[in-house]
């Protein structure tokens, strides 16, 4: 919202007038005010409460500013308010608590008053629900089990507006395609939204029972718990991206040929990835796994990455090793798991003529076989200095070729579908280049273009590149290029 278009401008006045609309019957409403105003306050300061902050350094100021400051939106209170009180006071629960809370983005007051009616008709609605389905008495009389059917039904109304009004504002402030803006979004909120669901309903049970209000506000406690050990998750992933981000750059310094190669070989193996149907967790994994690919170059001479010249068989032998330093390098860095044997084989081929350990088929592991499909797309289609880049469809049409003796051809038929659904935009790594001849044909190359010693005779192997793409299969005539 840095920059925000009328029309989501005019989608928050929108949920704003329904918020109104939904305090509106407030004035005639009979409700216990004592428990709006405590609730009210103990929303408002859970939003204001930060969680201890980790030991100072580079690395923990990384952390901190991936990881969530505070309690955040602490739903169990809200949806408490929703079991107990009458719709539209259950509505001003929220709105201390929404207008006060930390925003780090501008515009501020736009975004509080936005989260505020967000929550307000989310709230309104989830007691709406509960009342209608008679959840005031099945509380009030202790009635369980059936006291979870209009509990639950009020947890799934709040959910689902919540996910509606955020694709709404996706959709219209961040420009997220319309298709795409919901998706996901309701599956990924219902089981944190129902934990604190039951939660809050504890709440409202012990409120409702001979021990009152204080043990109601007990159950807040564990939920203290379980948000700041959410925070310290959220630290340590900032961590691990602020670790790969450090890595990478390193990378792209000492061989600024190849900038921001690695990010889009994590792009391109995450968009493979998702085609497969691999779930979130192994995804993020293998977008890791991506970025690092040539994480080990690291260990390679930079006289031997930045050489003009034609390769020798013994500085050939140095570069491909770089797999091997790269899993060295990375070994013990657990969050990384698949990743690793990715990097360390992402340059076998299918045949066994590949390195470092000649792997045939689908004794390559399949993060691996992702990585070399993804990483010769983008070398093939992004500009270098020593030549130009290739049309994606070009790139597309020599993977294919080379499926079943250099690539996996499973890995290449997912690339080609989320290509024709996503698109691909090539980029030049190592800045702007004057124009240079283009290559016309797989086998003639640019008279300044170096080629090294040929290390196979097959269609896909003639003057094989450690970049993972023949010269002969890409055109990437005679580059040595890790």
């Amino acid at each position: 919202m840095g920059s925000i278009p009328t029309w989501a401008r005019v989608y928050v006045v929108c949920v704003v007038l329904a918020a109104v609309a939904c305090l509106a019957p407030l004035p005639v409403v009979h409700a216990p005010w004592w428990i709006v105003a405590v609730l009210a306050a103990l929303y408002a300061g859970c939003e204001r409460i930060p969680f201890p902050h980790s030991p100072k350094g580079a690395a923990a100021r990384v952390a901190e500013r991936g990881a969530p400051r505070g309690l955040g939106t602490f739903l169990p209170v809200l949806l408490a308010g929703a079991f107990l009180l009458p719709p539209s006071a259950a509505a001003l629960v929220a709105l201390p608590g929404a207008l006060l809370a930390r925003v780090e983005q501008r515009p501020r007051w736009l975004r509080r008053v936005w989260r505020a009616a967000q929550l307000a008709v989310a709230v309104w609605s989830a007691s709406r629900v509960h009342w209608a389905l008679g959840g005031r008495d099945a509380i009030a009389l202790a009635h369980f089990p059936y006291a979870l059917v209009p509990a639950g039904a009020a947890v799934l109304t709040f959910c689902l507006v919540l996910t509606a009004l955020d694709g709404g504002i996706l959709a219209l402030a961040e420009r997220v395609p319309v298709r795409g803006a919901w998706r996901g979004l309701f599956s990924r909120s219902l089981a944190s939204v129902a934990v604190h669901g039951l939660a809050g309903l504890m709440m409202a049970v012990l409120w409702r029972s001979q021990y009152g209000p204080v043990a109601a506000l007990l159950v807040l406690l564990p939920m203290y718990v379980s948000c700041w050990a959410f925070a310290q998750y959220h630290r340590e992933r900032a961590a691990h991206q602020a670790t790969i981000r450090a890595l990478v750059q390193a990378v792209d310094i000492k061989d600024g040929y190849t900038r921001g190669h690695s990010e889009r070989v994590g792009q391109a193996s995450m968009m493979i990835a998702r085609e497969l149907g691999m779930d979130d967790e192994r995804v993020e994994v293998l977008r890791f796994a991506g970025i690092l690919h040539d994480v080990g170059k690291l260990g390679v001479p930079t006289r031997l990455l930045r050489k003009d010249g034609p390769l020798t068989p013994e500085e050939r032998r140095i570069i491909e090793l770089h797999p091997e330093y790269g899993h060295e390098m990375v070994r013990g860095i657990g969050f990384l798991g698949e990743a690793r044997s990715a990097i360390l084989h992402h340059h076998e081929r299918i045949d066994g003529s590949g390195y470092p350990y000649g792997l045939v088929g689908r004794q390559i592991p399949e993060f691996a076989r992702v990585v070399a499909v993804a990483d010769a797309f983008d070398a093939m289609t992004s500009t270098r200095s020593y030549r130009r880049a290739r049309p994606v469809p070009v790139a597309l049409e020599e993977l294919e070729r080379c499926a079943g003796a250099q690539f996996d051809p499973g890995m290449v038929r997912a690339l080609v579908r989320a290509l024709n659904r996503h698109g691909w935009h090539p980029a030049v790594t190592a800045g702007v280049y004057p124009p240079t001849p283009p290559v016309s044909s797989r086998t003639e190359g640019n008279p300044t273009d170096k080629d090294p010693a040929p290390t196979g005779a097959d269609e896909c192997g003639a003057g094989r590149d450690p970049d993972g793409v023949d010269p002969s299969a890409s055109g990437v005539v005679g580059r040595r290029r890790p």
